[in-house]
């Protein structure tokens, strides 16, 4: 709108609309003025966020135990791992021997099928026994034969293979009779001492 044409609609008798009124503005330090909460802004006298403490470094002690006991906790589990290896290498090697020791004993053993007399040993904690017949049962408790077991069988071989087999695994020779040791060392030379076959022992 020009001048002009304003200063007609004046002339007229219109008025011009009232200009709207500001706000008095809050004079600095005035209590209460502004938003509420008192102080400009309102942000004066509003309590703060509660901040996380800081943390307080640790003692020099507690770290190295701290240190001590991861260095227990990984060797203990470096000496399982260890054992372990050792365990199952152990049983590999045994494996090995067992079937080398079949392998050797093939067609090695003397047992008589016909043998009637029942010769005792203990071996693995227990009493076993093979039958033998009379020349057989001489030359076992004369340390001219052995007994090795293989497969869960037991065998008789002669002096030279037995010891060829202990060579290859100790642990299948099940009697190994010296001959010059006490009789009292092995009651069960005696062809006398029978055991009852239906004993359980």
């Amino acid at each position: 709108m020009s001048n002009s044409l304003r200063d007609q609609l004046l002339g007229l008798g219109f008025k011009a609309p009232p200009k709207p009124e500001r706000a008095p503005r809050p004079k600095p330090g005035a209590s209460g003025a502004g938003k509420p909460g008192g102080g400009p802004g309102g942000k004066q006298g509003r309590p703060g966020k509660p901040g996380k403490p800081p943390r307080k470094p640790r003692p020099e002690g507690d770290i190295d135990l701290a240190k001590a006991y991861a260095i227990r906790a990984q060797r203990e589990k470096d000496e399982r791992i260890a054992a372990e290896q050792a365990r199952q290498e152990a049983a590999r090697k045994r494996r090995e021997a067992r079937a080398a020791l079949s392998t050797f004993l093939a067609g090695k053993a003397l047992n008589d099928k016909d043998a009637e007399i029942a010769r005792h040993f203990e071996y693995g904690g227990k009493i076993k026994r093979i039958y033998v017949n009379a020349e057989q049962l001489k030359a076992l408790n004369a340390g001219e034969l052995g007994v090795v077991q293989d497969n869960g069988r037991y065998l008789l071989v002669s002096a030279e293979h037995l010891a060829e087999a202990e060579r290859i695994f100790a642990e299948a020779v099940a009697l190994k009779v010296d001959p010059n040791a006490p009789a009292a060392d092995d009651p069960y030379a005696d062809p006398k001492y029978q055991i009852p076959d239906d004993l359980v022992w």
